[in-house]
């Protein structure tokens, strides 16, 4: 069984990429690896957070390792919070206060087109690869649902009327951003 380390402290994303995963890869966490540290994000794209994590665990623990970041990017407010999407209201990373943040911001606006974005870095053997998986809706103007994490529960995918949040793990994998980057990496995967 091929083993795989998801440099994310997030538990929420690992469980929903275990999921994803197929029998044959075992997922490992940055605590099973050892890594007890915080990962670095401090680059001023998804794509360079989502490399600077993989490296620093592929370079410092030799360990097959991918590594993501998710951004919403809201059209009204010329992209943000974008790569700033987990600390849109500050340091402490609070969904409630990020939802309130962007609620607050998008109060009065017309336009409430949005779409998440994730970007996965792949260091399989020392090698690099990179997939994208984006998903296009809006942005509601109150919370609906209380499933999920982060944005969810102000995120309508298009030709959907639930939330992420009003939505099954299951129902939300197979349309989400993060979902179409993990099948892209799955996909990518069976042909190693």
């Amino acid at each position: 069984m091929t083993e795989l380390c998801f440099a994310t402290n997030n538990r929420n994303k690992v469980a929903e990429v275990s999921q994803m995963l197929e029998s044959q890869y075992k997922l490992l966490t940055l605590q099973d690896i050892g890594c007890l540290e915080e990962l670095a994000e401090d680059q001023d794209t998804l794509e360079g957070n989502s490399r600077q994590k993989a490296v620093y665990v592929w370079e410092n623990y030799k360990v097959n390792c991918f590594a993501d970041d998710t951004g919403l990017e809201v059209e009204a407010l010329h992209g943000a919070p974008g790569v700033y999407s987990a600390r849109y209201a500050g340091p402490q990373r609070s969904d409630a206060d990020n939802i309130n943040h962007l609620l607050k911001n998008l109060q009065g606006q017309d336009n409430r087109h949005a779409r998440f974005r994730t970007f996965i870095t792949l260091f399989l053997d020392g090698q690099e690869h990179q997939f994208e998986g984006i998903v296009e809706g809006t942005i509601t103007k109150e919370w609906q649902g209380n499933k999920g994490f982060g944005y969810d529960p102000v995120f309508v995918p298009d030709g959907y009327e639930q939330t992420f949040a009003e939505m099954s793990r299951e129902e939300k994998n197979s349309i989400s951003h993060r979902g179409r980057a993990i099948r892209k990496l799955v996909e990518f995967l069976k042909t190693q």
